[in-house]
């Protein structure tokens, strides 16, 4: 499967709420880049990291445009995220099921028909001023 159409089934199976899904694309030693914290690296890393956003946030991906580069090595995706923040992290604001609507993006890397990459970016300091209006 071409990585553009893996990259969208991933992102498909994410608004599904489909973590097997979006699992069964990923390349056994993935590596996970946040936009703040120390990279995971392996499905397992990744799978745990999964649970904890599903148990704080409800999100739902729109407006997304991918971009693709002529190796077919890498995908480019920005998109809205739109969310509730159902359960407090420490160091962030208290939860109590706020709403937000703040614009991401994401650099997916390929290897063997998997991705390999993950790199998610967003701006931390308008996500906590959203959840604490």
């Amino acid at each position: 499967m071409p990585s553009l159409d893996t990259a969208k089934a991933y992102y498909e199976y994410f608004n599904q709420k489909n973590w097997d899904g979006m699992i069964s694309l990923l390349h056994p030693e993935v590596r996970h880049e946040p936009n703040q914290g120390e990279p995971r690296i392996g499905l397992e890393l990744f799978k745990a990291f999964m649970q904890h956003m599903d148990e704080s946030y409800e999100e739902t991906l729109t407006d997304m445009v991918f971009f693709t580069e002529p190796n077919d090595e890498r995908v480019a995706v920005e998109f809205v995220v739109n969310g509730i923040y159902k359960k407090a992290e420490e160091g962030l604001p208290a939860a109590h099921n706020q709403k937000y609507v703040l614009p991401a993006a994401a650099f997916l890397g390929f290897t063997d028909g998997k991705i390999s990459r993950i790199t998610t970016y967003y701006n931390l300091p308008l996500w906590i001023k959203l959840v604490s209006e």
